[in-house]
């Protein structure tokens, strides 16, 4: 893609444009409760999967799931600013946006969850089944 005339392609200009998309996560960070409780299940996910030795492909696939719920929840905190920009009083076509949103996150969520059982159970079930009761 050639750039706009009479602008140039610039690799400084590109680097910092890095900054507004950390300003984001910052923001969203800062004023989302769910944005914090999906990173908070993101680290204690990353530590399991430290703890539990999970392999590069089922890395990759908790990495992946977890990233599409964080960046839905990132999608879905835009749409609620947009939304409340546009239209700051009550509006039921505006509740239905941000109700549609919020479901994105919801069975992206689910899924993310579905597939943690799936790559950590059997590492789960080893403990139990692998340790040797003490009476």
């Amino acid at each position: 893609m050639e750039a706009p005339a009479g602008k140039r392609f610039s690799y400084m200009e590109r680097l910092k444009s890095f900054h507004f998309a950390f300003k984001g996560i910052a923001k969203v960070t800062a004023t989302q409760p769910n944005f914090r409780i999906h990173l908070a299940a993101l680290i204690l996910v990353i530590i399991a999967g430290f703890i539990f030795g999970i392999s590069p492909v089922e890395w990759c696939i908790i990495l992946l799931a977890s990233a599409l719920v964080m960046s839905l929840e990132i999608v879905n905190s835009a749409f609620e600013f947009l939304v409340d920009f546009i239209s700051p009083e009550y509006h039921e076509k505006a509740g239905v946006i941000k109700d549609l949103a919020a479901a994105a996150v919801l069975i992206a969520a689910i899924f993310a969850a579905m597939t943690g059982i799936i790559i950590f159970g059997h590492h789960v079930l080893d403990l139990f089944t692998t340790s040797s009761a003490v009476i």
